[in-house]
């Protein structure tokens, strides 16, 4: 007989499977704080339930763990985690400090299809896309290892594209916010730009804050660097934001990859203030982290302080993100989870 893994269900699914097994509501409660809050990773780590209970669920079910394949730990504190998943593939988490924050980095997709020419992950193509479950096992696996620390602060920044798996990231934002009962203004979830999703995220998903991986001010230049921009270029997606339904104080954030002579002149600090006049907006300037084989330069400090400068005198919020853990390999767009020989064909 195949075991149901609990930690795969839906709320309504578990509740379900509880009732089949003659077994009263509350149970179901149970299991969900065992599993979202206090990280449970078998039937046997939930001593609330008598052993006999124990051992005649653990004959129909269990509560599936992703298994931590490898641990790095940079100077500077952030850590990366390469999870494997129960069908052996694997993906990259990453854990940043910061003063008072600890942030996780996860991952929606095994792999990303989007094909961005600054990022590490498209260039290995797409996988496959992780279920609810896998997004939130890496919240949960991150929060054992590092117990009794906290996560303060969770961004869908990691491998892939979320808005590319979206009924799957938003039942995983569902329960991030509802089971595990994580605010969602401390979540952040991040899009190359899938314009129609991100008016269906307003409407389906929990209001999470939205960043957008902009990193061109011409259509020709994101065309190049961003394929996603052939089919929703600049105008269709700075409309989409213009319309997205904003809390009170909220704002979006532009993520900003600064490409040494390709997107980084004055002439494109001018054209970012213009294109993001009326839209509530902060901008994350990315100076470019270099990997092996890549056809892209980092701007010198000089010329992104400029950058900056010239946005901050027009009156924009703009902050220069500091790049943290690039001796592990785990600073923005570098993530690249292995692969077997086999898989790699």
């Amino acid at each position: 007989m195949q075991k149901t893994d609990l930690f795969s269900l839906t709320e309504q699914q578990l509740n379900a499977f509880i009732d089949a097994e003659g077994l009263p509501a509350y149970r179901a409660r149970q299991i969900i704080k065992w599993i979202y809050e206090k990280h449970a990773c078998s039937i046997e780590e939930i001593t609330e339930f008598s052993k006999d209970l124990r051992r005649s669920l653990s004959e129909k079910a269990y509560i599936s763990c992703l298994e931590l394949a490898d641990q790095q730990i940079s100077i500077d504190g952030t850590r990366k985690f390469l999870f494997k998943l129960q069908d052996g593939e694997t993906i990259e988490s990453v854990l940043i400090p910061d003063e008072e924050r600890l942030t996780l980095c996860i991952s929606s997709q095994v792999g990303c299809a989007m094909s961005c020419g600054f990022c590490v992950t498209g260039s290995i193509g797409i996988k496959r896309d992780l279920l609810a479950y896998e997004i939130c096992g890496q919240v949960i696996g991150a929060s054992r290892i590092i117990h009794p620390q906290k996560i303060t602060n969770i961004v869908l920044m990691g491998m892939g594209e979320p808005l590319a798996n979206f009924e799957n990231v938003v039942e995983a934002l569902w329960r991030i916010t509802g089971l595990m009962q994580f605010s969602p203004r401390r979540i952040t979830l991040s899009t190359s730009g899938i314009v129609p999703k991100i008016a269906a995220l307003a409407q389906s998903a929990p209001m999470v804050n939205l960043a957008i991986s902009l990193n061109a001010t011409t259509d020709q230049v994101r065309d190049m660097i961003m394929p996603v921009n052939r089919t929703y270029p600049l105008k269709a997606l700075l409309d989409a934001c213009r319309r997205f339904p904003l809390p009170p104080r909220r704002r979006i954030t532009f993520e900003y990859v600064m490409l040494k002579g390709v997107n980084d002149s004055d002439a494109d600090a001018a054209r970012l203030i213009k294109l993001l006049r009326g839209i509530p907006s902060k901008i994350n300037l990315i100076p470019f982290n270099e990997f092996e084989g890549a056809k892209y330069r980092r701007p010198d400090d000089a010329r992104v302080q400029e950058f900056q400068e010239m946005l901050s005198s027009a009156g924009m919020t703009a902050i220069v993100r500091k790049s943290k853990g690039q001796d592990i390999l785990a600073a923005c767009g570098q993530l690249k989870a292995k692969y077997s020989d086999r898989e790699r064909g």
